[in-house]
C-alpha cells in the first residue's frame, strides 16, 4: 500500500487558498515523495496549471475518479 509524504484534503481550505496550498506541499516533498489530494470534483485545471508552472517536476495519477470523490496522486520527480 502507497505511504504518502502529505494527504491534502482540498474542501477544507477557502477557494483562493486551495492551489497554493497544493502547491505549497508539493513544493515541500523531496524527490520521489509523493501527496495525495482529496477533492469533490475533477482537478483538471490544477492538473494544467502543475503542467505550465512545475514543467517535467511531477508525475499525475488518478487513484479514484468521481463521481462524489476525486483523489489524485502527485508524485515530485
Amino acid at each position: 500500500m502507497q505511504t504518502y509524504a502529505k494527504v491534502i484534503n482540498v474542501p477544507d481550505f477557502p477557494p483562493r487558498e486551495k492551489h497554493p496550498t497544493i502547491f505549497n506541499g508539493f513544493d515541500e516533498l523531496a524527490a520521489g515523495e509523493t501527496m495525495m489530494i482529496v477533492n469533490d470534483h475533477d482537478p483538471r485545471p490544477l492538473l494544467y496549471q502543475f503542467m505550465m508552472e512545475r514543467t517535467e517536476q511531477f508525475s499525475w495519477d488518478y487513484l479514484e475518479e468521481g463521481p462524489e470523490t476525486w483523489k489524485v496522486a502527485i508524485s515530485k520527480k
